[in-house]
């Protein structure tokens, strides 16, 4: 037992004396960096193929995570967990050690000189490709890289998708400001030197094959410098520091609501205040795949709107006003509730907003709904034919329901016939299934007060100023007045 205990110090010591930060070879490596105007023309593609965020007709960004911090200091836990968190994302996790340089047969027979935790280590250019391709929307091949070989496998990788969430975890993900601005949020896992090192032992131990004596002379040698001299200072850029790592679920949990939080507003929600889009949900997104597949059948796709039309109702009916009331529970208790709004009313944009008004009858039992039929033909159709509307509708809180916001022409001369009837615009709230950037933008403008609360926000309108992808013509679809007569 001295003499493996005075083995390990005699390690430690030796490994303390001068080295190479960062070592590299002559004719570093077998994965040679790519020629870096190949590169500079990947990259302008991509970036000329990425839709802007101020682009109304741009697809969803994804949110990019980076998780930093030095080994064994839990990252990949915190990875793990805020994964488990976002159950109704998909989301996929790319760690920098598989962008990790293959060695040389002249470097193999020196590994122990090598310094796998500097910068140089790592194939940048190649994650920084991988980072934008995928937040282009495009899918990537990762390469996968064998730790007791040192080399990338060259029968296989793994296929990553593009996602609502990209997770980048590694030591040095923050050390290139050119992968660090493409994140939308950084975190920097922070973990006792002293829990690093055991939990470094154990694993390279038991997963990669290395004897104790090599890790506590790689950790004195390279891994520790490393982190001195690249990954502690890369702390500033954080936004979210963890200590503890894993074991601080507050933290993550906090983040996990943020992230959520963030994924859940469009980019036109941030620009309108006023533009609502219910949470999704598999459920919800499930159910407008079903209700757009133009082969469903017409009992399915009523089905389906109604479970989506119900959703959306519910959702506006909570940001009508209420008034605070309290009851007794049948057990004698007092309870300290809210009160339902009472002057209420509907108002359907004929005839395929007379698609919800049984859903909002269900909600709200014995509720007047009134009607306003207004021709529309392509973007010229503004022409008001028929409306019927509640007496005293300017003493009521208005739901305006259509199913398909467009360009918004009509939408705009509905709400402007409930304000010329005395409704407030802010007593107006614009109910529909989805919406086109276009009408949110016309009716926003116009009407800022007014509340939009829809399911989701679509790409753009066509030529024929058609909803796309969209659903076709609602109304028809739904009272089956498309179909041929049998």
């Amino acid at each position: 037992m001295p003499e493996d205990s005075s083995s390990l110090d005699y390690a430690m010591e030796k490994a303390s004396g001068p080295h190479f930060s960062g070592l590299r070879f002559d004719g570093l490596l077998s994965s040679s960096p790519p020629n870096s105007s190949v590169v500079s023309s990947l990259r302008s593609a991509v970036s000329s193929s990425s839709p802007s965020s101020s682009d109304p007709e741009a697809p969803k960004q994804p949110f990019i995570i980076g998780v930093s911090g030095g080994t064994a200091s839990g990252k990949t836990t915190v990875c793990d967990m805020i994964i488990q968190q976002l159950h109704d994302h998909r989301v996929v996790l790319v760690n920098q050690d598989s962008f990790y340089r293959g060695l040389t047969s002249e470097e193999l027979q020196r590994v122990q000189e090598y310094n796998f935790d500097h910068p140089d280590a790592f194939d940048t250019e190649q994650l920084l490709h991988c980072a934008e391709t995928l937040k282009s929307g495009q899918p990537y091949q990762v390469p996968i890289y064998d730790f007791k070989t040192h080399q990338r496998r060259s029968d296989t990788f793994r296929q990553v998708n593009a996602s609502d969430v990209i997770i980048l975890e590694g030591i040095l993900v923050f050390h290139d400001s050119r992968v660090r601005n493409l994140m939308n949020m950084k975190i920097f896992v922070d973990t006792d030197a002293d829990v690093r090192l055991a939990r470094r032992i154990r694993r390279d131990t038991v997963e990669r094959g290395r004897d104790v004596n090599s890790v506590l002379e790689q950790y004195a040698k390279f891994v520790k410098p490393a982190f001195d001299d690249f990954v502690l200072p890369s702390k500033k850029y954080a936004d979210v520091i963890i200590p503890r790592g894993g074991d601080n679920h507050v933290a993550v949990d906090l983040i996990t609501q943020h992230i959520h939080t963030k994924l859940g507003q469009h980019d036109l929600c941030k620009i309108y205040p006023n533009v609502y889009v219910i949470q999704s949900t598999f459920q919800i997104r499930g159910m407008h795949t079903l209700i757009r597949e133009k082969d469903i059948s017409k009992h399915d796709f009523v089905f389906y709107s109604d479970r989506l039309i119900r959703l959306v109702v519910e959702h506006g009916l909570g940001h009508l006003p209420f008034t605070e009331k309290q009851v007794v529970t049948p057990t004698g208790a007092v309870y300290t509730g809210v009160d339902f709004c009472k002057k209420l009313c509907g108002v359907s944009i004929i005839r395929s907003g007379e698609s919800m008004e049984n859903a909002l009858r269900a909600c709200c039992k014995g509720i007047k709904i009134g009607k306003i039929l207004i021709h529309r033909d392509g973007d010229n159709g503004k022409q008001l034919i028929y409306e019927k509307l509640p007496h005293d509708i300017s003493e009521r809180h208005v739901l305006l329901l259509d199913p398909v916001l467009a360009t918004g022409n009509s939408a705009n001369q509905a709400i402007e016939l409930l304000i010329q009837k005395g409704v407030p615009e802010a007593h107006i709230i614009f109910l529909n299934l989805i919406s086109a950037p276009e009408g949110i933008h016309c009716v926003c403008k116009r009407f800022p007060a007014l509340k939009i609360v829809t399911s989701e926000i679509d790409q753009c309108l066509n030529q024929e100023f058609r909803v796309i992808p969209g659903l076709g013509e609602f109304g028809d679809r739904y009272f089956g007045t498309d179909e041929e007569d049998q």
